[in-house]
């Protein structure tokens, strides 16, 4: 396994561009085949979570939107306005592409989650799935999340996990080291293609340490949920209104 991803720092952002450039335009087929179509439902219940409570038409910023999943739930899901930002070009061709195709109004931009344009207090709701983990400063993008909040706001992360139970925790394991692999290979004639998903978790804290970065970071209301015995987390931090 290629050890570029197991690190944090600015080294790894041209790798994780890289990569996301590489397997853009089958991103979506891949994790469709890879999950069983289960991250369709998790970012449904992310998106959910997100939302639940707040105020009619919030606005939501979406980070490291890749394809425009969650963008595009939250729109149909009650949003006031949408902005998407990844800082992969291709990925966001996708997204333009799909959010076309749907007629959707989501904005949809080039941005780095670690230096984002836009003032303090200008979003309700941020949302990030399956995209903290690539990060090259995992704190730095949450002070950003906590910068950009309104009061009242909610910030809502959807990652892989790291069970607590000893069975799971293999069973997880062995799964990512088999599928993975196999993926590279059918999709893109490399087995090293996703790598960087296991390689990456070793490094991820998790829906734990998340949790504790968030209350570091000085959200409110810190909490998680787990899904799928542990193997996905998601994590909520609130500001006070």
């Amino acid at each position: 396994m290629t050890n570029k991803y197991l690190s944090y720092g600015a080294e790894l952002a041209p790798h994780v561009r890289a990569l996301f450039t590489r397997v853009a335009w089958r991103y979506d087929l891949v994790n469709d085949v890879m999950s069983f179509g289960m991250h369709r439902r998790l970012k449904r219940q992310a998106v959910t979570v997100a939302l639940a409570g707040l105020p009619r038409a919030p606005r939501v910023l979406d980070l490291c939107c890749g394809t425009g999943d969650l963008c595009f739930l939250a729109e149909e899901m009650g949003a006031g306005s949408v902005v998407g930002i990844d800082f992969t070009l291709p990925m966001l061709a996708v997204a333009r592409k799909r959010r076309n195709a749907r007629k959707h109004r989501t904005r949809l931009s080039q941005a780095d989650a670690l230096r984002l344009p836009f003032r303090d207090g200008a979003f309700d709701v941020i949302t990030i799935g399956y995209g903290l983990r690539n990060v090259a400063d995992i704190p730095a993008a949450l002070s950003e999340m906590r910068r950009l909040l309104a009061p009242g706001g909610r910030a809502v992360v959807l990652d892989f996990g790291k069970p607590d139970r000893a069975l799971p925790a293999a069973l997880y394991r062995a799964y990512l080291g088999a599928v993975m692999p196999a993926m590279g290979l059918i999709f893109h004639g490399d087995p090293d293609t996703y790598a960087y998903i296991p390689a990456s978790l070793v490094r991820y804290p998790a829906q734990r340490g998340v949790e504790a970065l968030m209350r570091k970071a000085g959200f409110d209301q810190v909490r998680y949920e787990e899904r799928l015995l542990g193997t996905m987390g998601i994590n909520i931090g609130e500001m006070t209104p």
